[in-house]
């Protein structure tokens, strides 16, 4: 049964939630902030079954019978909130799966855990039905908020909780976990590195992926020969990215990652540190026709284009922009 042994990266919260297991000054409520995939749930997952394990230490015992039934997701006092609507936690999610279950006790373990994921996504409404929970909290109620946007909570949510944030897991302790954990072999698990920038989820995302083979060489194919190709054959190429089970922000993180080889080479001159090192003729190229400028330009309009299409501007005009600043650099 996975532990705190088994997360990488994240001391600090593993620190602090060892000691507030071991001296059981348990708070009513907690925040976990973290970029998407950053490792909040599996962290929360960890927390929640180790105050409900009836061996009551610093890690779940994997055995006893709380401790399978919280594996099995049938524990009836680790409460999962889940909403109807993919965009927004409404004030009937909130106040069905927390308010009013909250005041009936604990059906077996010591605590109802309640797990609110994507909490960024609770409208006001739904926040301030949550601040009655917080406000006056049973002894046994213990809820915790995941998110990728904390500065979406009410400040008067955030004063009444804890707030813990995940933060980037160092390059090599990614890599590590890629090759020891998922058996990735190492010119795999460089890329994998690099497109993750510390979140060991999306390091995980990619090199799970049945497609990463072809993500990659359709990418690779795409980057060497863009100044040859028309703009509409760029963005064609980019849209094609949805055949596969990966993200377009996914895709231009590699496009991030070739650019940023590029500068490093310029710079250094040395093909050692490079992530794609295997396409050193093309990235000597690139680097001899653009200049320093010209690439962080370049690198800062992918950025924006990823930006963009969060913000849900139109698709083709955010590739086409981001297209004409490569070509124009």
């Amino acid at each position: 049964m996975a532990g705190f042994n088994n997360i990488y990266g994240q001391d600090a919260i593993k620190e602090y939630m060892r000691n507030v297991l071991e001296t059981r000054q348990i708070s009513h409520a907690y925040i976990l902030s973290g970029e998407k995939n950053s490792g909040k749930e599996f962290i929360a997952g960890i927390f929640a079954r180790t105050l409900q394990c009836e061996k009551g230490g610093t890690e779940p015992c994997g055995e006893c019978h709380s401790c399978r039934q919280a594996l099995s997701g049938n524990h009836p006092d680790i409460i999962r909130v889940v909403h109807e609507k993919p965009g927004s936690i409404g004030v009937e999610d909130i106040r069905s799966q927390v308010n009013n279950d909250i005041v009936i006790k604990p059906y077996y373990g010591p605590y109802k855990i309640y797990i609110i994921n994507e909490g960024e996504k609770m409208t006001v409404q739904a926040q301030n039905a949550l601040l009655k929970t917080l406000e006056e909290p049973p002894a046994y109620g213990i809820i915790l908020i995941l998110t990728a946007n904390a500065g979406a909570l009410l400040p008067t949510i955030q004063s009444r909780c804890v707030k813990l944030e995940m933060k980037p897991v160092r390059d090599d302790i990614v890599r590590r976990y890629l090759m020891e954990e998922l058996k990735v072999p190492d010119y795999k698990a460089n890329v994998c590195v690099a497109f993750a920038r510390g979140n060991i989820g999306r390091a995980k995302l990619l090199a799970s992926s049945e497609d990463f083979d072809r993500v990659k060489e359709e990418a690779v194919t795409l980057l060497k020969y863009i100044h040859e190709l028309e703009t509409a054959e760029i963005v064609a190429a980019i849209k094609k990215i949805s055949e596969f089970k990966l993200d377009v922000a996914d895709y231009l993180d590699l496009i991030s990652i070739w650019y940023r080889d590029v500068l490093l080479f310029k710079a250094t001159n040395d093909a050692n540190h490079l992530i794609f090192r295997e396409e050193i003729k093309y990235i000597r190229k690139e680097a001899d026709r653009t200049s320093y400028e010209g690439l962080e330009k370049i690198l800062d309009a992918v950025e924006k284009a990823k930006q963009r299409l969060l913000a849900n501007v139109n698709f083709d005009l955010t590739m086409q922009l981001m297209c004409m600043t490569i070509q124009e650099n």
